[in-house]
């Protein structure tokens, strides 16, 4: 039997990248909330290390074991039976995935929130990808340039604008929306590996930019800037410059006197009355399961906890799942296939190159061939790929390099030799394509894997793409032709891949759009079916970027938070 507790305004599920963004917003207006986290707080001066086997090689240790726990399946098609994965690409704890993620923190380009009818008005309608559910965004990047501005100063992000209110500058990024003011804070600093890719990118006619960073460059809201030691691939901050929510926006929630932060707390069900509006949530702690009333739910989770929260939540007004009744929880998923065993280029130089350390968005970047930036007439995609060089390499990872074909085998003295003299002169490029929701891609209950408290975990049914492959081995080739314009004598590419199993940028599966039919949330991000239950995260992201998703899943999170706050009477009623 649950302890009933008494009733909050809002209980916000997962304090994350967006649960921990929308706190701020809610209690700033003087509403009563109450954070729901797996997790607990970690230590910066005692859980982060620079240190490569803690960090790279057991991982970060997460907080609770709600996470290796629900590790969702994976099949290529109905037909084949789910296999679940060794990993799982979230964190548990408060700051969730914001502590070890890379903190590059752009925002998306105004054609991604329109990339059907822009594609159709550009190409025609033949050109979108076979069998794609794809739709626009319900909101524009108009919408969005006050929530994007709102997250670069309160969580805080360095950079350079390229397009401020209209006037265009070189040194930033040239595609970009406009944009009010510049970040709060310049770009990390440069390096010679750095500065030589920028200039190789120009004479090959590319527009490269140092991209922005959640990475305070100069002290910044009472917390030191970047020391550059590296780790921040997998690892926290260490001296908190690092801008993870549980260093930027949950403490000032916490200081409103608003915010009740409740640790460990492995939800189970979101509740909801037969009427269809939600209740509040059940979630053991301790051993104990407890009832938190509460008169609007923002549900904050990763994209596949989202997904199977809804799934799970049944009742007799949801027989398949709160906010389920017209079947589109889980569909419209897709992640960034590309990042993950998919696009691989990676060069050899004749010279040493000072990657060491630092950190993965102290890069630089190029966007000419992402999204439609380009002419794509009679290439048979649509979008494209970022292209990223960046610092950060550690003495165990770059052993871990390809030869080349230059040594017979990766073991014994020619190995090491090989690698004594090459470690410091290889890099791989980051490329991140454009995707887009399938038909053939969704994600639902596995019938034969479940949790420790006995739930299914999720499964991802991952239909084969063309489009994207496509896209991602179109960048490779510009990204082949950027190395060698730098020196570079040897290089890898591999195309554009299949993509991993689970994407550590996943999306969809509870889609915000105009049509219910179609969709999951309104433009809002609330529920079409519960009204008061409001959606936040990578999940309600109808496609994704040629660049990480967090800046905009956190803009998404103020925007529904603040709306919440002011239609407070019509949600709650």
């Amino acid at each position: 039997m649950a302890i009933n507790l008494p009733e909050t305004d809002v209980v916000v599920v997962g304090l994350g990248a967006a649960g921990g963004v929308a706190v701020l917003p809610l209690t700033r207006a003087g509403l009563n909330v109450i954070g729901l986290e797996a997790g607990t707080w970690m230590n910066p001066g005692t859980d982060y290390h620079a240190d490569e086997i803690h960090n790279n090689v057991r991982a970060l240790v997460t907080t609770g074991n709600k996470v290796a726990g629900e590790i969702p399946t994976v099949r290529r098609s109905p037909t084949e039976t789910a296999v679940q994965q060794a990993r799982h690409p979230m964190m548990n704890a408060v700051g969730g995935t914001s502590i070890h993620y890379h903190a590059q923190s752009w925002r998306l380009n105004p054609w991604d929130f329109r990339a059907r009818s822009a594609t159709i008005e550009r190409y025609g309608a033949a050109y979108l990808p076979e069998d794609t559910t794809l739709e626009d965004w319900p909101v524009s990047y108009a919408d969005m340039e006050t929530y994007y501005d709102n997250v670069e100063y309160e969580v805080g992000v360095s950079g350079v604008a390229g397009n401020i209110q209209g006037r265009i500058n070189p040194e930033g990024n040239i595609f970009e929306g406009p944009r009010r003011r510049d970040y709060p804070m310049p770009p990390l600093r440069s390096c010679d590996f750095l500065d030589h890719m920028l200039e190789a990118g120009r004479s090959v006619g590319y527009h490269p930019y140092h991209g922005p960073a959640a990475i305070n460059s100069q002290p910044y809201d009472g917390r030191p800037g970047c020391q550059y030691h590296g780790y921040c691939d997998r690892g926290g901050c260490h001296v908190r410059a690092k801008n993870s929510t549980d260093v930027s926006t949950i403490p000032k929630a916490l200081a409103t006197g608003n915010l009740t932060v409740t640790d460990n707390a492995n939800v189970r069900r979101i509740e909801s009355d037969n009427t269809g509006k939600v209740t509040g949530v059940t979630y053991i702690r301790d051993g104990e399961e407890y009832f938190q009333p509460a008169r609007a739910v923002l549900l904050g989770c990763y994209t596949y906890e989202n997904i199977r929260l809804l799934l799970l939540s049944r009742s007799r007004f949801y027989p398949n799942g709160l906010g389920n009744n017209r079947g589109q929880v889980g569909r419209h998923y897709f992640g960034h296939w590309d990042i993950q065993g998919g696009t691989l280029v990676t060069a050899l130089f004749p010279f040493d190159i000072n990657i060491w350390y630092g950190a993965i968005a102290q890069g630089v970047m190029v966007d000419d061939w992402a999204d439609d930036n380009f002419d794509h007439g009679g290439m048979g995609f649509i979008g494209g790929s970022s292209l990223h060089v960046y610092t950060e390499k550690h003495p165990i990872g770059a052993a871990a390099m390809g030869t080349f074909g230059k040594v017979e085998r990766r073991w014994g003295s020619a190995w090491k030799d090989f690698i004594k003299i090459n470690a410091g002169r290889t890099q791989t490029a980051y490329i991140q394509t454009n995707t887009f929701p399938y038909e053939h891609t969704w994600a639902d209950l596995d019938p034969n894997v479940r949790d420790p408290f006995g739930d299914p975990v999720l499964r991802i049914t991952n239909g084969p793409k063309r489009n994207e492959p496509m896209a991602a081995a179109h960048a490779a080739d510009k990204m082949e032709a950027w190395f060698r314009a730098a020196g570079a004598t040897d290089i890898v590419n591999t195309g554009g891949g299949a993509g991993p199993n689970l994407s550590t940028h996943a999306h969809g599966g509870t889609r915000m759009g105009l049509d219910a039919s179609t969709s999951v949330c309104d433009p809002w991000g609330f529920s079409f079916e519960a009204r008061n239950l409001g959606l936040i995260g990578g999940s309600v992201m109808p496609t994704a970027g040629a660049r990480n998703p967090t800046q905009t899943l956190q803009a998404l999170a103020w925007r529904t938070a603040q709306h919440l706050v002011e239609d407070w009477n019509g949600i709650t009623a």
